[in-house]
């Protein structure tokens, strides 16, 4: 089923008035139709996402530092009358001063060298632009794993309800048989109350995956956005499906290249690169092209002051130097590199942890094939078993606790085959989560 067809159902659900998509509205979905769901609506992704958009805006904004720095003034101001004096404060004659000043200024800057600061903010913000996709990445894959995880245990519960249901009626065939018996004087009614016993144990076990069903279902349909009473049904052929069973360093190799864990820490350790060169940055000159435009009146230099206004222009270069950088950087730079080195260690650390997680979860993963080559024999074992007693039970050969024991052999070896069955495929998505991408 595509996109469209999962996108479709859910909207013809959604749009249904009065109420109609309640909780008896049941879907058919698989692991992907779920995941395609939860990067569309799941509301513990949003933030990852709105992330990425927020670091590329960062990206434009330290491409601006490049683009020239343009500034203009305008001023309106009053002028007093000055006075002239002789050096010793003698001779006072007052000087008439034009009243109205006026100014107005363009500045521009443009940078041409400094020092590679500019280069590196630029890959800086690029970097935490990788770092908010590669976080995002991580985030994808928790939900998915989580949504994988909920999903097979609502297949695992959904066929032990069927298995419970099946040996439910098994065991109120038995107590009709044992009721019939009893009757005609073959059968104690002791026997009778202990298979009523079982029966209501297992009445109250699927009491229970009911009720872990209706919370496994809730916690699924909240993640991925799916609507609110929608009943999900797991895809039966789920475990029709073909899982490799490559060896680990295949697995190992690709955790390598696909792990956004790994790919986070290598990320950090470009940024506390690129954190040094800017702060080495600082001890280099700044050169930029300069050019502006001035027109001041009155001008004031001349005695008497001019009523005119004065107008230049200018074109040139500027360099400046930040002398205290040569006794301020050291300690900054010392720092930087200290980041540095703790950015390598905990990629070490994340690459070692990787690996153990992908060496364990590998070896769970061939025992899980094991288990179930395991589990099949003993359902095959148990059923033997329990038709046998069966046998011997009608023909008076057997007792009471004989048909309990291989009644709940029966149930427990089928409920673990099950099991098995779902364990190899978590244990496969389980390596997948590790190792790269779901």
């Amino acid at each position: 089923m595509n996109n469209h067809r999962l996108l479709t159902g859910l909207l013809a659900c959604a749009l249904l008035s009065g109420g109609v998509c309640s909780a008896e509205s049941t879907r058919v979905l698989t692991l992907s139709e779920l995941f395609e769901s939860a990067e569309a609506n799941s509301r513990q992704l949003r933030p990852a996402i709105t992330a990425i958009e927020e670091a590329e805006k960062a990206i434009s904004t330290a491409r601006a530092n490049r683009l020239p720095d343009i500034s203009a003034s305008l001023s309106v101001s009053y002028i007093g009358d000055g006075f002239t004096t002789e050096r010793n404060f003698s001779d006072y004659q007052k000087a008439p001063i034009p009243h109205l000043g006026t100014g107005l200024g363009i500045n521009l800057t443009q940078p041409l060298y400094a020092g590679g600061a500019i280069t590196e903010g630029i890959r800086m913000a690029e970097l935490k632009a990788d770092g908010s996709r590669q976080s995002a990445d991580l985030q994808r894959n928790i939900i998915r794993f989580q949504l994988t995880d909920i999903y097979l245990n609502l297949y695992k519960y959904s066929n032990l309800q069927k298995v419970i249901e099946s040996n439910l009626t098994a065991a109120r065939r038995v107590l009709d048989d044992m009721k019939a018996r009893y009757d005609q004087g073959t059968a104690l009614l002791n026997d009778i109350t202990r298979y009523e016993l079982l029966i209501s144990n297992i009445e109250l076990e699927k009491i229970r995956i009911g009720n872990m069903l209706d919370i496994l279902n809730t916690n699924m349909t909240t993640i991925a956005g799916l609507p609110e009473g929608l009943r999900v049904i797991p895809d039966s052929t789920i475990l029709d499906s073909s899982l490799p069973l490559q060896g680990e360093e295949w697995w190992q190799s690709r955790a390598n290249e696909n792990s956004p864990q790994l790919a986070l820490a290598r990320t950090g350790v470009s940024l506390s690169r690129h954190a040094e060169k800017i702060t080495r940055a600082e001890r280099l000159p700044k050169i930029g092209l300069q050019a502006g435009w001035t027109m001041d009146g009155p001008i004031l230099v001349e005695i008497p002051p001019i009523n005119r206004n004065l107008s230049y222009w200018y074109v040139g270069v500027g360099v400046s130097y930040n002398i205290s950088s040569l006794f301020k950087t050291n300690k900054a730079l010392a720092q930087s590199r200290v980041a540095t080195v703790k950015a390598n260690e905990n990629l070490q650390a994340a690459s070692e942890e990787v690996s153990l997680n992908v060496r364990a979860d590998h070896i769970k993963y061939m025992e899980a094939y094991e288990e179930l080559n395991s589990r099949e024999k003993a359902v095959e074992l148990a059923l033997r078993n329990y038709n046998t007693t069966a046998t011997r039970y009608e023909n008076d050969m057997a007792l009471i606790t004989d048909m309990l024991d291989a009644a709940n052999s029966r149930l427990d070896a089928e409920q673990q085959l099950i099991n098995a069955r779902i364990n190899i495929i978590y244990c496969y998505y389980k390596l997948l989560f590790t190792s790269g991408k779901l």
